[in-house]
This record gives structure tokens, sequence and C-alpha cells, in this order.
């Protein structure tokens, strides 16, 4: 899915671009998946005068205008990526290990939901949880170093 640049975005909504708004896009880019604490750090490598409080507020305009996504996984905590990264997460309850899945598995069901209940899935926001390949063998799995999070 293409999406517009920042700047297109912004401006077709009548917003202006800003260092701080730019920074964050960069720094949910260079992360993947980063809770706003994760980005408020990367941030501040560059800028150090930006305040946690306006990332929060960044990653929620950057949400309402399409650019990312948001998604609650471990421990809840909110994380944020492209919203051009189209996958759905799968969550080990033993290691903490999140990986990623293409949406394309999903689609069967999604398309029964939607004619048997005229229900349309979010996929962006789906986070199966379970128990990995790893852990299921009674393999000692280090989140560390467990599969990485990534497309399989």
């Amino acid at each position: 899915m293409a999406l517009p640049s920042l700047t297109d975005a912004l401006r077709s909504r009548g917003l202006r671009m800003t260092v701080q708004r730019q920074l964050v896009m960069e720094a949910v880019e260079r992360l993947g998946h980063a809770t706003p604490e994760q980005v408020h750090g990367q941030v501040t490598q560059t800028a150090a005068g930006i305040n946690l409080t306006t990332v929060y507020r960044t990653l929620e305009l950057l949400e309402q205008i399409g650019l990312v996504r948001h998604t609650h996984l471990i421990d809840a905590a909110t994380t944020y990526h492209l919203a051009a990264d189209q996958h759905f997460h799968l969550v080990c309850r033993m290691c903490r290990t999140v990986s990623e899945a293409p949406i394309g598995m999903l689609a069967d069901l999604a398309g029964r939901l939607a004619d048997e209940r005229g229900f349309s899935m979010d996929v962006g926001h789906v986070a199966l949880f379970g128990v990995c390949g790893n852990c299921s063998e009674g393999n000692t799995c280090d989140p560390e170093t467990a599969a990485p999070t990534g497309s399989p």
C-alpha cells in the first residue's frame, strides 16, 4: 500500500511540517515497532529538547493521518509501526518474543467474518498470543536471541 509522504499528508490537512514531526516519523521507520518512550529515546539523540509529551502527540497525529499504526503487545505496551508495513503480530507468552506474519494469512478469516457477520476486521491491530515453537518444544528461549521480529 502506497502512503503519501509525511509532508504531503500534513499539507493536505492544512498542517505544517515540523522538525519534531519529521524526527518522530524517522524514529518509527528506524525502530520498526517502538513504544513512545523508545521513539523519544531515539529522537532525543538528535534533538534533546523534544519532550515525551510531544512524541505522544506526534504519534497520535501520525496515526490520525494514516502513516503509523499502533498495536498493544506484551504487557499492554502500545507500540507503533509504519502503516505501510501491513502485518499482524504473534506474541509468545513464555519468552515474550514478538514476530510478524503477513496479513494474507488472515485473509480467509477476514473474508468469513465479513460474509457471515458483516464484520470488517482491522488486521493491523491483531496480536495473537500463544507459545512459540521454540518454547513449545521445551527449549530455553531467550527473548533477546529468539526468532527475530519481522516477516517470516
